[in-house]
């Protein structure tokens, strides 16, 4: 494997630029604005330095380095230095340990992981050419998975032994290499690689990192860019929170997580960094795959991104070690007196590295050693085969196993390893380092025969015309050695855990939330009476201690600013001052074991670390109860694709909508107004969406919630929303949560009892912050027109709708005949159904098709406003006028009542107003 890199690679590297600040000291740097006025007294200081790095050591000339940085800042004298670190090796050669592993068998190994992941994507694109795949990502990446799989990353122990197993978090693009390896390891047949991306119809392999799709292999979702960087960081914090509470050994895990050098330009990848240097998670390691080139070219085409991801992680707080060049270029860095190589990377951006990469060992003679007398001297030794064998660090098993053992006995800082590589390494010459690398699916049978040359394989020419896929004999030393490799590390990876080996026993609803059973008219808000039954439920002996509350900066907004005294903010430094509030029943106490996860104006923050806590579970065989509270507008709208990710990831929890709806939160205005949440929550094909009125519903969804997730351990997770607006709650009718609990849960239910509705001449469909003017509206009918109208809530639309169709695709299948159960439940009942809804009409559009009669929705459809309650339900026609203009309008329609009535209503309702244009025309 070490001597297969291509010296193009390794050449080209040579040419990427290094920080002028960062050349040995006799070259110019950017600090050099002037000249020296007295040279002797600056070759003093810098020889003093060189004895104390010759007689002392490093270490000890870095503290005096670094203490003087500090006197000179106290003296007002500041650094002209760039911060970004030599164009070279952070470990340097005489630092570099003895590698442990075999390097022949260890390249054996890897060769015919590179051909199987290849053949995969190929044979897939030979048969079905629609299928795609990348070829190009893992073989700049190999090596550093293989490394990784050889020597680091341990598995969970067997026997369930806690505090053991590595997590990794793999960049998507390489999942066939992972694949290649486990086919190799045994977990997966020829038959699995055959049907690469054909998951239908047969043992087949999902395209990129899914544990909703492969739940027995892959732990953690990472296909959509940014999202594996910010849930590696809080999945590193979540194993710091559960050891500090005492709930689970942690110490000697490790996060790994593999990115590539594209993907640090999403947001979310690099958004997050600070916390995980704050907090000292040294248990995190990211390894980011700097090919330097994106999907369509480079990734810093005028500049270098390893420079610049230095900058950035050295800024934030990381401990970065760069692996820039291979093990050949040793000799030509010992033999640089003047620091030409540096220079001359220094004068050279990403994209003519590029350029290096698609080109030969002659061609890199010329135009990087040709540059200047001194780097042609360099190479004058070398033959252009020798040129293009230099390798990129990120190729060199010998540097990365440096690295990563640096990386793991570093404290105090989570590490990044930039690692150079070269897309598409080994592909050829119609592959290697090309602007279309990353989309290139096949190669040629002359290529094909390169690639098995390179990296000896032992097939025939039949073989790599057919694309055989190639295993070693079980009892062949390569098998042997990487069946003890992984033995060595504890078994193999990846593997995900489906369940926890013992679920949570589920407290009595009515020890939690008796209060919302037997409200009795006591106002308040269904947020309130939520957090109520959250506080209840931390005071639960077995339940309390797994319930992670999760707040982006709002918990005062939401009532929870009881919970800071009773279970604390989570903090791993404590409370390090007195607050402000101390004297307060309600002080802001941050604790060390507290429970509270308080991330800060950071939803996307929030909510990485509930998925952390949501997947515990299968992560840490330790169900967990999170509950995320934010503003509904953030959720779906905001961070939607790592919600998506979580429901991949077949997290368990609760996420709360608070201040839901268009109406509820009054002045706040358009941005913060939710009108479309639960229309996303319904794409979600496990997430149980729920918009209750009354704190009997919120309580029975909960309980329902808890049994399913933590009892039964059914990979689902809830979506509440909840209110601000305070008004009566009434007790359970007929005092029996058991009578109403199937209506609650199944989406649908009469408020006035069983039969009430059957007499009504219209049905009334109310749901959440609605469902108040539903009532009012059905009082307005009775008292001011004398029909009667029965009202139902409504909690979930979506339930419904999937309900529906479960039952559709039975009858048309022939397997069963039952009606939907919107379908049943409105039955019995006579005239048009009336649905109103806080959100836009096509959330209760969804049950359309199974209302058996006429059905007129309402909803807020359009921009928000900022302005009272009334007013916005108003403007939306949402009210409880809007809502009888609506029955009254269906009534007339069907004959029911006559049109002159209709003209009444709406001259009284709205007088002589002209008719304007409606809310959601803009």
């Amino acid at each position: 494997m070490t001597d297969l890199s291509s010296g193009s690679e390794q050449l080209r590297s040579l040419n990427e630029p290094v920080v002028d600040s960062a050349e040995p000291r006799d070259a110019v740097t950017s600090a050099d604005t002037h000249i020296d006025p007295d040279p002797q007294e600056t070759a003093e200081w810098l020889e003093a330095l060189d004895a104390v790095v010759e007689h002392v050591g490093r270490e000890r000339a870095q503290f005096l380095f670094d203490r003087l940085a500090s006197h000179a800042l106290t003296l007002g004298v500041e650094s002209a230095r760039s911060n970004v670190t030599p164009y070279q090796n952070t470990i340097p050669f005489d630092q570099q340990p003895r590698y442990p592993g075999d390097l022949e068998l260890e390249e054996r190994l890897a060769g015919a992981l590179r051909w199987n992941a290849l053949a995969m994507v190929m044979r897939a694109n030979q048969a079905y050419g629609e299928l795609g795949g990348h070829i190009a990502s893992y073989a700049s990446a190999a090596d550093l998975f293989e490394v990784g799989f050889n020597h680091f990353f341990r598995a969970a122990a067997p026997d369930g032994e806690p505090g053991t197993g590595d997590l990794v978090y793999f960049q998507p693009h390489s999942s066939p290499g992972v694949y290649a390896r486990a086919y190799l390891e045994g977990f997966l047949s020829d038959e699995h690689l055959r049907h690469y991306r054909r998951e239908i119809g047969g043992p087949g392999l999902c395209s990129y990192p899914h544990p909703w799709l492969m739940p027995d292999f892959w732990q953690f979702p990472t296909g959509s860019m940014g999202i594996g960087p910010i849930n590696a960081i809080y999945q590193a914090r979540f194993m710091r929170y559960l050891a500090n509470r005492g709930l689970a050994q942690t110490a000697g895990r490790k996060v790994w997580g593999f990115f590539g050098d594209g993907e640090m330009d999403e947001p979310e990848s690099t958004g997050a960094l600070s916390i995980a240097a704050r907090e000292g998670l040294d248990n995190l390691v990211f390894v980011i795959n700097c090919n330097l080139q994106r999907l369509d070219g480079p990734v810093r085409s005028n500049g270098r991104i390893i420079d610049e991801l230095d900058a950035h992680f050295v800024g934030a707080g990381w401990n970065v070690i760069k692996v820039v060049w291979g093990s050949d270029w040793d000799a030509l860095f010992s033999r640089d007196r003047t620091g030409a190589l540096l220079r001359a990377f220094a004068q050279t951006v990403d994209g003519q590295f590029q350029t290096f990469s698609a080109n030969d060992g002659a061609y890199n003679r010329e135009r990087f050693f040709g540059q200047n007398p001194e780097l042609a001297a360099l190479a004058a030794q070398l033959s252009d085969d020798d040129i293009d064998r230099l390798r990129r660090g990120g190729h060199d098993v010998r540097k990365l196993h440096a690295a990563y053992a640096k990386a793991l006995a570093h404290r105090g800082q989570p590490t990044v390893i930039l690692a150079k590589t070269m897309k598409g390494f080994g592909m050829g010459a119609t592959g290697q380092g090309r602007m279309t690398t990353h989309q290139q699916k096949k190669l040629g049978f002359d290529d094909l025969k390169a690639f098995r040359d390179r990296f000896r394989l032992p097939l025939s020419d039949a073989d790599v015309e057919q694309l055989t896929f190639y295993k070693p004999a079980e009892d062949s030393p390569e098998m042997q050695y990487l069946h003890a490799r992984r033995a060595a590390l504890g078994g193999y990876l990846p593997r995900r855990r489906r369940a926890a080996s013992a679920g949570l026993i589920v407290p009595p609803v009515s020890s939690w939330g008796q209060f919302a059973l037997d409200a009795n008219g006591r106002e308040m808000s269904t947020t309130m009476a939520l957090v109520r039954m959250l506080t209840a439920l931390l005071k639960d002996a077995q339940v309390g201690p797994r319930v992670v509350p999760i707040v982006a900066d709002e918990a005062r907004t939401f009532g929870m600013a009881n919970m800071f005294r009773q279970v604390g903010i989570y903090s791993p430094l404590g409370q390090l001052y007195e607050p402000e509030d101390l004297g307060s029943m309600l002080y802001y106490r941050e604790d060390t074991q507290g429970q509270i996860l308080e991330e800060g104006i950071s939803e996307a923050g929030a909510v990485s670390s509930w998925i952390a806590a949501a997947t515990s579970y299968s992560v840490h065989d330790l169900p967990m109860l999170p509950f995320y509270i934010y503003y509904s507008m953030f959720g779906f709208q905001r961070i939607g694709d790592l919600i998506w990710a979580a429901a991949d990831q077949r997290a368990r929890g609760f996420l709360i909508g608070a201040t839901s709806g268009k109406t509820t939160l009054g002045g706040e205005g358009l941005q913060h107004q939710d009108g479309s949440s639960h229309l996303a929550a319904s794409t979600i094909p496990n997430c149980r969406a729920y918009d209750p009125a009354f704190a009997y519903e919120v309580a029975a969804i909960v309980d329902e919630g808890i049994r399913e997730m933590v009892e039964a351990q059914r990979d689902v997770f809830y979506y509440i929303t909840v209110t601000n607006e305070n008004y009566a709650q009434p007790s359970v009718p007929g005092g029996d949560l058991a009578v109403m609990r199937e209506g609650i849960l199944k989406g649908i239910y009469p408020l006035a009892g069983a039969h009430a509705h059957e007499a009504a001449q219209v049905q009334l469909l109310g749901a959440g912050a609605i469902l108040g003017e539903v009532i009012a509206a059905q009082q307005m009918l009775r008292d001011e027109w004398r029909i009667d109208a029965a009202v139902w809530s409504v909690t979930s639309f979506s339930e419904l709708q999937r309900d529906g169709m479960a039952a559709e695709r039975l009858a048309r299948l022939g397997e069963a005949d039952d009606a939907p159960y919107v379908t049943r439940a409105l039955a019995d009942s006579r005239g048009p159904v009336i649905a109103a809804t806080d959100y836009v009409r096509a959330v209760p559009e969804l049950i359309r098709a199974y209302v058996p009669r006429r059905y007129v929705t309402l909803g807020t459809d359009g921009f928000g406003r900022s302005d009272t309650r009334q007013a916005l339900r108003e403007f939306f026609e949402v009210d409880r006028k809007a809502i009888v203009l609506a029955a009254l309008k269906a009534l007339a329609d069907e004959g029911a009542i006559e049109a002159r009535v209709l003209d009444e209503a709406r001259g009284k309702y709205r007088g002589d107003a002209p008719v304007g244009a409606a809310p959601w025309q803009c």
